[in-house]
């Protein structure tokens, strides 16, 4: 499998999903004028123009986070419990982060007016504040063990520093422990990201 990706952007949340599945993956980087590293036009393998896209051995090629993150636990065997509500609940908290987070950032990755991003900021802060609410006392967003959930959550966090917003100590802790994760720490360093 191949990960397209942009250092930093949503696809790591991909990437710390391959590492945390044991899956093989080679990563290619996407630069700013949709040129994929090997000088190809990024547009030809994914036409909407961003990561993450994840070509598949067939040549098939996935887009949109909650698809991949699901492809990697169904393709693994890992990362989403095979019954339950448990299961149902990592499903719901990806669906959740990709459309009341992460579609609530644009402001802050593009010169939106002020307006805009203190709107975006007040659903932001209740979305976070959800999502501190789910968690709990529980080591992870739906339990005890590392879901698709977890990989998603980590990048969401990660960019909320952009929105100005300050994350709750529960989730800032969270954040703080899964940094620390060899699967995060190895995504950074092919990433070429700052782990501090």
């Amino acid at each position: 499998m191949v990960l397209y990706y942009y250092p930093g952007a949503c696809s790591l949340a991909d990437h710390i999903a391959l590492i945390e599945a044991g899956l093989p993956y080679t990563l290619i980087g996407i630069t700013h004028e949709k040129k994929t590293e090997d000088r190809r036009d990024f547009l030809s393998i994914n036409p909407k123009g961003y990561v993450p896209a994840l070509e598949l051995d067939d040549g098939e090629v996935l887009t949109e986070n909650p698809v991949i993150l699901n492809y990697i636990a169904e393709k693994s065997g890992k990362l989403l419990p095979e019954k339950g509500i448990a299961r149902w609940r990592s499903l719901e908290a990806l669906a959740f982060m990709a459309s009341e987070i992460h579609g609530n950032y644009a402001p802050f990755f593009m010169d939106f007016p002020e307006m805009e991003k203190e709107r975006a900021r007040k659903k932001l802060a209740k979305a976070f504040s959800l999502l501190d609410d789910q968690m709990g006392d529980k080591k992870h967003l739906v339990g005890e063990n590392l879901t698709i959930a977890d990989c998603y959550l980590f990048w969401v966090l990660m960019a909320s520093a952009r929105s100005g917003l300050e994350l709750t100590e529960r989730l800032q802790s969270y954040y703080d422990r899964m940094k620390l994760r060899p699967s995060v720490a190895r995504a950074f360093s092919e990433e070429n990201l700052p782990s501090g």
